[in-house]
């Protein structure tokens, strides 16, 4: 009997341990370059308002925070890409269950150029025609007989396979596009190069200005915002996602519901990105999010 109660008293401790140690310990969050400085401000910001909470936010890429998530060393993957089914097998086979899929923001994809670029807008095909190199000269745009310089991501990034399938159609990049690893460093380039090109999200803008976009040569240019992001008018636009492996719980479910409460997706607007749903505004004139 004793020997009985004393097991009781160690599975108890056991429990009321791992409880703590799950509620105490850092949550991980890895993955999409994109989504790194929203995500390391969402973490800021909570923690700030949490003292007790840990969230350790670091990029690589959305197919190395796949990864990291696959292999349990994260909490949560930020992804700038839907997963894929081969991921969402692996997960499935590996874990007995499904990936968990929360939308939390969401991004235009623009093109960069320089700040003195007289040009304002592109077509997808233009767009297209450049990174596949079958045009190389800002002639060919209307501007001056130069070389395009091209910066496009390395191809672990999901801003890298989107544009890869909405832009170039599945196509092979240009072997001369030079790989960047990540948004920001190809913004830095284009603003320190006239002729350079780059693409990525709306969150960085210095020295650097971003083209409208037309769906096809004969389609009406239409520049990324709020607006154009939500009524679907812009078309190289697309969700940003949390992924994870189990249904949220504690601590961490606590701060993907503030992410996704107004005052979590308020702050993605203010860093350059845009919300899940609808924005609307109050009588004051404060700009909250529609239910």
């Amino acid at each position: 009997m004793r020997v009985f109660q004393r097991a009781l008293a160690l599975l108890a401790l056991l429990a009321t341990s791992s409880c703590s140690s799950d509620s105490e310990r850092p949550i991980t969050v890895r993955g999409s370059d994109t989504m790194v400085a929203i995500g390391q401000k969402w973490a800021e910001i909570y923690m700030a308002k949490n003292p007790e909470a840990t969230i350790q936010v670091n990029g690589g890429g959305s197919g190395t925070g796949i990864s990291a998530l696959i292999n349990r060393i994260a909490d949560i993957c930020q992804s700038s890409r839907p997963m894929k089914k081969r991921e969402r097998d692996i997960i499935k086979h590996r874990y007995g269950r499904d990936a968990i899929e929360i939308p939390v923001a969401k991004d235009g994809i623009v093109i960069y150029v320089h700040e003195s670029n007289p040009i304002s807008e592109l077509s997808i095909a233009q767009m297209k025609a450049i990174y596949t190199g079958k045009i190389r000269n800002w002639k060919e745009l209307g501007w001056e007989d130069r070389n395009i310089v091209v910066y496009g991501r390395e191809n672990s990034s999901g801003t890298y396979e989107f544009f890869k399938k909405r832009v170039l159609n599945g196509e092979d990049f240009a072997a001369d596009v030079q790989t960047l690893p990540g948004t920001g460093a190809i913004a830095n380039a284009v603003a320190q190069d006239k002729y350079s090109i780059g693409y990525g999200g709306i969150a960085y803008s210095r020295g650097i200005k971003f083209l409208a976009a037309k769906e096809t040569d004969d389609s009406p240019a239409v520049a990324a915002s709020e607006q154009t992001i939500a009524d679907n008018s812009y078309p190289i636009a697309r969700d940003l996602y949390f992924y994870l492996v189990k249904e949220p719980k504690g601590r961490t479910k606590d701060f993907i519901d503030w992410v996704l409460s107004d005052e979590g997706q308020s702050l993605a607007i203010e860093e350059g990105y845009f919300p899940v749903r609808p924005l609307a505004k109050t009588e004051n004139s404060a700009t909250v999010l529609a239910k």
